[in-house]
């Protein structure tokens, strides 16, 4: 058994859980309904597949004997599904915030849970679409010299995936370019209209954007070498390359609830209820502000 395998199925094994936390809390709590909250779900459901897909992709390669090809070609496709919806549920959170800036005036009565309950699910079958591709064709089970570093994914297939995710990333870092460009905005307008509260605004932007450049280094850090090397490499090139960059993209799922969730003060008040049926004086007196997630 590959110590990497074996990783890749801990860290798995710990994203499942830690997203299953997540899913439970906005579940089992009636006030977290709003539209925001249905995409962290998204979010942790991705992450949660992905986590499962992980473990799943394991037990096929070394418990299940005889080994079978669709059992292989369905962990595959799962893992595709799980981190497309996790890319995807991490754009529309960026596309939310920045209407929420945007369209302040408007945003509540456009963007009602109706509208993002059908945006959510439209989102969810094209990422299940795309699980599907193993299952239909993109494969190279047959053909072992097109396999790329993400077998059993061809590396045509494999390029197309890759080119997509960083159009995607293009896209959210240039919408967190214009949230931030929005939020110096409103600073300044606060700042001219109420000066004694200056210096707590300007306080609050720093963290904004403290948040924003976390959420932008992190996804990078993650995702980006791994999404370069599956377009330069192919199946000749050592496993451990694509071990190495693998294990930190899936990471990414490890770290996304930390981010998105439970720095959320409304999610956080619902853990210490559920955990010690109170809520901390400093975390229920405080308001919010524009860096909270």
């Amino acid at each position: 058994v590959s110590p990497w395998d074996i990783a890749l199925c801990a860290t798995g094994t710990a994203v499942a859980g830690e997203n299953a936390l997540v899913l439970a809390v906005l579940f089992y709590t009636p006030s977290l309904r709003a539209p925001m909250f249905l995409l962290i779900g998204s979010l942790a459901l991705a992450d949660l597949l992905a986590g499962l897909g992980l473990v799943a992709n394991f037990a096929v390669r070394y418990l299940l004997r005889p080994p079978s090809e669709a059992a292989e070609l369905a962990a595959a496709g799962l893992l595709l599904a799980a981190f497309s919806a996790s890319v995807c549920s991490l754009l529309a959170i960026t596309v939310d915030r920045y209407l929420s800036l945007y369209n302040a005036l408007t945003y509540h009565s456009e963007r009602t849970l109706g509208f993002t309950c059908a945006m959510v699910l439209l989102m969810w079958l094209l990422c299940l679409g795309v699980g599907l591709l193993p299952l239909l064709g993109w494969n190279c089970l047959r053909d072992q010299s097109a396999c790329s570093i993400l077998r059993p994914v061809t590396k045509d297939n494999a390029a197309v995936l890759a080119v997509t995710f960083l159009l995607l990333f293009a896209l959210m870092m240039q919408l967190y370019l214009q949230i931030c460009k929005i939020a110096f905005r409103h600073a300044q307008q606060i700042a001219v209209q109420h000066q004694f509260i200056a210096t707590a605004q300007a306080t609050s932007t720093r963290k904004g954007l403290s948040t924003l450049s976390l959420i932008l280094g992190t996804f990078a850090l993650c995702w980006i070498p791994f999404a370069i090397y599956s377009l330069v490499a192919d199946s000749s090139y050592p496993a451990v390359y694509t071990y190495s960059l693998a294990l930190p993209a899936t990471c990414n799922s490890l770290i996304n609830p930390i981010i998105y969730a439970f720095r959320n003060p409304d999610i956080q008040k619902s853990l210490w209820l559920a955990c010690c049926g109170c809520i901390p004086s400093t975390l229920s007196s405080r308001p919010r502000t524009s860096s909270d997630v």
